[in-house]
């Protein structure tokens, strides 16, 4: 396979990616891997990108796990090795069965038996494979969630649609002793 930037050199970064790469390594992240390491080569892409995703996967008013619920939706719909691989032991550790995980990853619907899960799913889903949400659904999320929950589940779903696809547009590899899950 032809050299990505996924090989980016750590010793040779130019003084704009290292602020970039400084900040992320400092963050709530700790670490500088993935997508991440793609996008320092446009270090403004980079530290506009890193900060939106602090906030989709910190900051909104959604759950962790239902955030990991609409991240694991995201990286199924565009069979995200790495973003799966990342995001599904932490889904797990944040109280979402391993039953709807791996649903989710083998492409069926879950049995879900906490309706703001339902919700989060189907208005993931929706949006993913239609490319909008039914009234109902929409109605359901803004019920559990507010309007600025809506947006911030939509924004969740856009960041990690870019996330995963950087991830497969550059090739990144799966954690080391990762399994391909799809």
């Amino acid at each position: 396979m032809a050299k990505r930037p996924i090989d980016l050199d750590e010793t040779a970064l130019t003084p704009a990616q290292q602020v970039v790469f400084d900040a992320i390594a400092s963050g709530p992240r700790g670490i500088v891997e993935g997508p991440l390491r793609v996008w320092l080569q446009s270090p403004e892409l980079a530290e506009k990108a890193q900060a939106l995703g602090a906030f989709c996967r910190y900051g909104t008013r959604l759950p962790p796990k239902l955030s990991e619920l609409a991240i694991l939706v995201t990286g199924a719909f565009w069979r995200s090795g790495f973003e799966w691989a990342v995001h599904a032991p932490i889904a797990v550790r944040e109280g979402l069965s391993s039953t709807v995980v791996e649903a989710i990853r083998i492409g069926e619907r879950p049995e879900f038996s906490d309706p703001a899960e339902a919700a989060v799913y189907d208005f993931a889903d929706e949006l993913h494979r239609e490319h909008r949400v039914t009234d109902a659904t929409y109605a359901r999320i803004t019920g559990l969630f507010g309007e600025e929950g809506a947006v911030e589940l939509t924004g969740i779903l856009g960041y990690y649609t870019l996330i995963s696809m950087t991830i497969n547009a550059f090739a990144v590899p799966l954690p080391d002793g990762a399994a391909d899950p799809f």
